[in-house]
């Protein structure tokens, strides 16, 4: 396949960079370079093993010209080599250079009042779960409680640890709104009530790969406060950050310092920039371009979680399932699997569109 070489020279060379010690005294970089070698692992394997099979093919149809029972062995290695093929057409897909980052997400809730607060306190229960049981580490960088235990927002961190898969390329198809069906502890009557909380899914990106300028910046500082309005600390350690030209506002006080919590925020700003300049490229391009499952968008209702039938339905791939019970408890990964099937057959049907 064209340009595949250049992909097994990048493996190649980071290999290499790889079993140099200096590698390790820089964690940062030390952690990108593993990450990208760690994505390029299965194309490499594939492509070898593409390879190896087509001319063990060879070998074994040449044989049964001259032995026919030596056919069934070849026609075992020309299954084999189609289901390599087929995979190796997966992982050359166009994807997001940003699949293999940490991601930052964002849990605010919205129609439904108090009710909506606990169910984003439900949904960011539900991910914690899921992160737990996929070895990941989760730090709340932002949160607002509300009387009841609910969170108006919060915003926190998923990191993979070493060179791992990102959390982002997983967890991107959670951003939208997700919709709520039950009887909320609120309702004395017993009815049901819908209300939802929006969800939001960004990369998070290092100050290299996005330039914000310091005088498109206003920063202030106030006191740390916990539920209820309750102070934590007795000084001026939480970090506001406005972003003058796009009017985008970040907070963080979940840390002790000032400095901590002013990294937190840029680290947060960093994101939103990145997610909101990737929606208005999508926003620009042509109708065919635009993805059918991945979002960034908190208007677009892409779920919803019916209590009462024990049903979670996600929208944009008809997907319907009745163990609500289990998804609410981190069992995520048939419904992600799903999307993440949707979403390469909608990029593989993109590149047959291109190449006609």
């Amino acid at each position: 396949m064209a340009g595949t070489q250049d992909l097994v020279d990048e493996f190649h060379d980071l290999e290499t960079q790889l079993s140099d010690p200096g590698l390790h005294s820089d964690m940062a970089r030390s952690r990108k370079v593993g990450r990208r070698y760690a994505e390029l692992a299965p194309i490499v394997n594939a492509l070898a093993r593409a390879e190896a099979l087509t001319s063990d093919l060879e070998a074994a149809r040449e044989l049964a010209d001259e032995d026919p029972s030596f056919s069934q062995d070849a026609e075992r290695i020309a299954v084999e080599l189609h289901e390599v093929e087929e995979r190796l057409t997966g992982l050359l897909a166009p994807r997001d250079p940003h699949d293999s980052h940490d991601a930052i997400m964002e849990i605010k809730s919205g129609e439904g009042g108090e009710e909506s607060a606990l169910f984003a306190k439900d949904l960011f229960q539900m991910y914690a779960k899921f992160i737990e049981s996929k070895g990941w580490t989760l730090e709340v960088l932002d949160s607002q409680d509300t009387d009841l235990g609910g969170f108006k927002t919060i915003t926190f961190m998923v990191k993979a640890p070493g060179s791992g898969p990102g959390p982002y390329g997983v967890l991107k198809f959670e951003g939208g709104v997700h919709r709520v069906q039950r009887v909320p502890v609120t309702e004395s009557q017993g009815r049901i009530h819908t209300s939802a909380a929006g969800v939001l899914v960004m990369p998070d990106v290092d100050d290299a790969q996005i330039t914000i300028d310091d005088a498109d910046l206003r920063v202030d500082v106030f006191r740390s406060s916990g539920p209820g309005g309750q102070g934590v600390n007795t000084t001026d350690s939480a970090v506001r950050i406005t972003h003058l030209p796009t009017g985008i506002v970040v907070s963080c006080q979940n840390e002790r310092s000032q400095l901590q919590n002013k990294e937190s925020a840029m680290r947060m700003l960093r994101a939103r920039l990145t997610a909101l300049a990737e929606e208005e490229a999508a926003q620009s391009a042509s109708q065919a371009r635009k993805s059918q499952v991945r979002t960034v968008d908190r208007s677009e209702r892409i779920r919803t979680y019916n209590f009462p039938e024990n049903r979670v339905a996600d929208h944009r791939i008809g997907y319907k399932a009745h163990n609500l019970d289990q998804v609410l408890a981190g069992n995520l990964d048939p419904l992600i699997t799903a999307l993440q099937e949707a979403d390469l057959a909608q990029r593989l049907s993109q590149v047959t569109q291109d190449q006609s």
